[in-house]
């Protein structure tokens, strides 16, 4: 079978960082090859080199067969390379069709944009391979799982044969995944070809024909995807025996450390998104917020965390009010929050690692004598928790901005965890995340909960839900269907509350 894609001994070197060292992987005619590894192992460095936004130091790069010389994007879709970012590169202001001809702008009569060109073949595109995508729609109004359909379809418009998918799952939900699989296969039927990076190992189990694997910044081994476990791609992975297991002992809860009375929260929109919902997070538990995103969710934490006013109701942290309190005012009175945005509200991209680090805290002591800075102590501060928190980065003054996205939540996580703190609000804590850090990071949520912090996880990932919740409540259309005892709980069960049907009492067992 000839093969679509090869890459030789691709080296690339950043100051200080081998990021890519003798790489060699094959991607054969029409099939998928799951392209694995950690954070920072080095796989969207080698795909940029691929798409031509980084230049290798070594190697050569044969497009069925022929070698070819890729200086830039425009030369590597000339090759039939397109590439979906991990970060979507869309206008959001913009509509579908201006998005994707950005860069290939047809004309009629010479002078005048053709909108109406592209949509038509738009509409033929998501006709001819499942993207039901309206061309007049805004970006800005379309859920993610459809604009991760645009990204593909630009592509696809652009006649791409070889697709590269980075991290395609990192922010769908469950049913946008099961679609997007649909999509894949759909893709394959008609002769594409796909490189498929990510980390999640079930995904990689149910879609890939090949499976490779690197790990600091090395090929480490290819296998077959019948031969393969999850213990066993854990285990290339990380280097180490991995525990896909969470866990913990029985919690302990206290008195409650957030009460929730009859809360109403309008989204930025002024849509009502959450619908007067009550409930309580005990000191030493986790409640688990399960639900598909875009039920209110994200509405509730960006109010409990005053990034939204409330409409009605009331939030009580420790027995006094904080609703309407702003988000610095909440956070001194010991709220942690791990938003699901992290470039929007984690992070100040264009900082060094040494600033996020210290971004809740940089008016005080030891961070800071009056208005001066103590360099000294941000420096020490950044250090450690770099090195405790496990942070891939060459050192600690490089732009957050620079790091893999997995890297980039390894910090808002150090940031947040690192302070003494009362109630920690995790939204999607693992999200983009390998499964080494994802380890890593739910046995430092479960040490919270055990120190007697209140706990509260909202995770659009079930398996992530039901293995850290001690309770789980369940959010539709801005309500809460139900919270139950996560023991009492199972897949079937909580997806029938998570599509808006309450069962019957005796179905909970």
């Amino acid at each position: 079978m000839t093969n679509a894609l090869e890459l030789q001994g691709i080296t690339k070197r950043f100051p200080g960082v081998l990021a890519n060292d003798q790489i060699s992987i094959t991607l054969r005619e029409g099939k998928i090859l799951a392209l694995l590894g950690e954070n920072g192992a080095g796989k969207t460095t080698l795909m940029n080199i691929l798409y031509g936004l980084y230049k290798p130091d070594e190697g050569k790069i044969l497009v069925r067969g022929k070698e070819v010389e890729i200086q830039n994007p425009n030369d590597a879709i000339a090759n039939g390379i397109g590439m979906v970012h991990q970060h979507f590169m869309l206008v959001p202001v913009m509509t579908v069709t201006e998005n994707v001809m950005l860069g290939v702008e047809p004309t009629k009569n010479g002078v005048f944009l053709d909108q109406e060109k592209v949509a038509r073949r738009i509409r033929e595109i998501s006709e001819q391979y499942g993207l039901e995508v309206d061309p007049s729609a805004y970006i800005k109004d379309l859920p993610v799982g459809i604009q991760q359909r645009v990204e593909i379809i630009k592509v696809l418009y652009r006649q791409a044969d070889i697709l590269i998918l980075d991290e395609p799952t990192a922010v769908l939900t469950p049913q946008e995944v099961e679609g997007l699989f649909k999509i894949l296969e759909t893709l394959i039927k008609k002769g594409k070809s796909i490189i498929f990076i990510t980390h999640k190992l079930k995904e990689v189990l149910n879609a890939a024909d090949d499976i490779t694997v690197i790990r600091l910044g090395k090929v480490v081994g290819s296998i077959d995807p019948q031969e393969a476990t999850p213990e066993k791609l854990a285990t290339m992975m990380v280097g180490r025996d991995v525990n896909l297991v969470v866990d913990k002992q029985p919690a302990k809860p206290q008195a409650a450390a957030l009460a929730v009375t009859d809360l109403a929260v309008r989204d930025e929109n002024e849509n009502l998104s959450v619908r007067g919902i009550s409930f309580e997070v005990r000191k030493g538990e986790i409640l688990g917020i399960a639900g598909v995103q875009g039920n209110g969710q994200t509405e509730l934490v960006y109010a409990l965390t005053g990034l939204l006013p409330v409409e009605s109701g009331e939030i009580q942290l420790l027995g006094e009010p904080i609703h309407n309190a702003t988000p610095r005012a909440i956070l001194e009175r010991g709220v942690a929050h791990v938003p699901e945005d992290r470039q929007r509200h984690g992070l100040i991209l264009s900082f060094p690692i040494h600033d996020n680090l210290m971004l809740c805290t940089y008016y005080k002591k030891p961070f800071a004598h009056g208005v001066v800075l103590q360099e000294k102590a941000i420096f020490s501060n950044a250090e450690e928790l770099v090195e405790q928190y496990d942070v891939r980065t060459p050192n600690i003054y490089v732009n957050v901005g620079t790091l893999s996205g997995g890297n980039q939540q390894k910090v808002i996580i150090a940031r947040e965890f690192s302070r003494p703190i009362e109630l920690l609000i995790a939204s999607q804590p693992t999200r983009g995340l390998d499964v080494g850090s994802i380890e890593y990071i739910h046995k430092q949520i479960i040490k919270k909960r055990d120190e007697g912090t209140g706990v509260i996880v909202v995770s659009s990932e079930l398996d992530e839900i039901l293995a850290l919740s001690d309770r789980i409540a369940v959010m539709y259309k801005g309500q809460i269907m139900d919270i139950l005892d996560a023991k009492k709980a199972n897949k079937e069960y909580l997806g029938l509350l998570m599509a808006g049907i309450h069962p019957s009492e005796t179905s909970k067992n």
